[in-house]
């Protein structure tokens, strides 16, 4: 009897505790109450913005003569080596420009002629000690010059009428050449097109873009809610929109000191290094979204934030009392980002706490 009575008790007394959990569970669905459980978790702090990708620099490619457009030796994708021909420029002197060009090389060949004919006048009373050396250097000098004009008048022509010329132990030439290693982003001139020269006193016509496609960055703007928190060298995640199962790490590089307004809202610019990935192609413009990491903690206290109430500076959740009715619980809380919050105290790992009742529409 005694041994019965040793197996029957605990028997019962585990019954008689499942049967108070289930009533409390069914009173607890009876009231439609929900609950969530406090779990571990890793909670970011994050600044949001919103841009493009770009390269970091972007050089436009002009000509140093007129003339129009002869052959494109490059176009848009094409990859370019520093040096390489990208168009060739045929000069197209009016018929005056020709006509006055050879005339000033007649009058600087004249003006030659007679600066070497004095030249070898002043050397003979130099040598007879007819003329002081000031006076000889002097008509020396003026002979020098005389042979200069004419040297540029000839150079000059030449460049007109061929394209090319050599001036000491450079070569000048009509031919554009890439000043970096890069890609063709645009092109913007056409076969046929005339060209302004690029000089001290106009731009000159822009013919190509070119970039480093290596040296990527993200440039985008952040609102100015958020602008207080970015530092200078915080990491960053970066959304591509064209890719959207590749996130990209980056740096935050610059954070601009000036406002803009957009849309009637106040923003920043910001500009954050873009870590390029192996096997993924980025292209100029790619449409981005960056979220700046403020602050993170990981294997933290996490609750939705939803069933938090925030009230005099102070954070409370609903509880289930030991009578299985609803109770207010104070607790201590530190980040959120916004969907879930970090519990510093007040609850322990597997705590239950209760959903916001859903209130009605009337």
């Amino acid at each position: 009897m005694k041994k019965l009575l040793l197996v029957l008790v605990p028997i019962a007394v585990v019954g008689a505790m499942a049967l108070l959990r289930a009533r409390r569970t069914d009173g607890r669905e009876d009231q439609g109450l929900k609950t969530v459980k406090v779990t571990r978790g890793t909670v970011v702090e994050k600044a949001l913005a919103v841009g493009k990708i770009e390269p970091k620099n972007v050089i436009s490619v002009k000509s140093k003569v007129s003339g129009i457009v002869e052959h494109l030796y490059a176009d848009v994708g094409d990859k370019v080596r520093k040096g390489d021909p990208l168009i060739d420029i045929k000069p197209q002197p009016t018929p005056l420009e020709i006509a006055e060009a050879k005339r000033n090389l007649e009058l600087a060949q004249a003006d030659l002629d007679i600066a070497e004919r004095d030249l070898e006048r002043a050397r003979q009373l130099k040598d007879k000690g007819l003329l002081a050396q000031e006076a000889y250097e002097k008509v020396e000098q003026n002979y020098r010059e005389a042979f200069l004009r004419k040297q540029l008048a000839q150079e000059r022509l030449a460049l007109l009428e061929e394209g090319r010329v050599r001036v000491a132990d450079m070569e000048v030439e009509t031919v554009v050449r890439s000043p970096i290693d890069g890609y063709v982003l645009e092109r913007l001139v056409n076969v046929g097109d005339p060209v302004v020269p690029l000089t001290s006193y106009q731009a000159g016509t822009e013919l190509m873009k070119l970039a480093d496609m290596e040296n990527l960055v993200f440039k985008g703007t952040v609102d100015e809610i958020d602008v207080g928190k970015l530092r200078e060298g915080m990491p960053a995640q970066i959304k591509v929109g064209a890719l959207p199962d590749v996130s990209l790490d980056g740096k935050l590089l610059r954070i601009s000191l000036q406002s803009r307004k957009v849309e009637n809202a106040v923003v920043f610019d910001v500009e954050i290094a873009v870590f390029k990935k192996p096997g993924v192609t980025l292209r100029s413009g790619y449409s981005a979204n960056a979220e700046i990491i403020v602050k993170k903690k990981e294997d933290v206290l996490v609750l939705p934030e939803r069933v938090v109430e925030f009230r005099d500076d102070r954070t409370f959740v609903r509880v289930l009392g030991p009578d299985g009715a609803p109770v207010e619980k104070e607790i201590e809380t530190g980040l959120s980002d916004g969907m879930n919050i970090e519990v510093v105290s007040g609850l322990e790992e597997g705590d239950e706490v209760l959903e916001k009742p859903v209130e009605e529409i009337k």
